[in-house]
């Protein structure tokens, strides 16, 4: 997948819009912000490291240790709290099929 049809993905959800609230390049990342267009909460931040594609969801805090402890491509979220958040390398051990159903949630939980 490429960051792209990630963006395109996460687009496919009702009333949200792409925007890049971070203009300038932090640390050689280009953040790319996935919002709710009624409450301007982000649920999805995305960004490149190391050639690899990143994706940062929201997560209950019941769930994220079992999810890191299940995949191993998925992390504290980087740059956000690690308690509610976490990052998933795209391409991973992460299928699409489970990605989706991981947008979905932080969806419905900043929505």
């Amino acid at each position: 997948m490429t960051r792209k049809q990630l963006i395109s993905l996460c687009l496919k959800l009702n009333n949200v819009y792409e925007d890049y609230p971070f203009n300038k390049r932090q640390s050689n990342l280009l953040w790319t912000t996935i919002r709710h267009k009624q409450n301007k909460k982000i649920f999805a931040l995305i960004f490149e490291r190391d050639d690899k594609l990143y994706i940062n969801l929201k997560c209950e805090p019941q769930y994220v240790d079992e999810i890191r402890e299940l995949k191993a491509d998925v992390f504290p979220g980087f740059h956000m709290n690690k308690r509610h958040w976490n990052t998933v390398m795209v391409n991973g051990d992460v299928s699409e099929k489970e990605l989706t159903k991981m947008i979905e949630h932080s969806y419905r939980l900043t929505l």
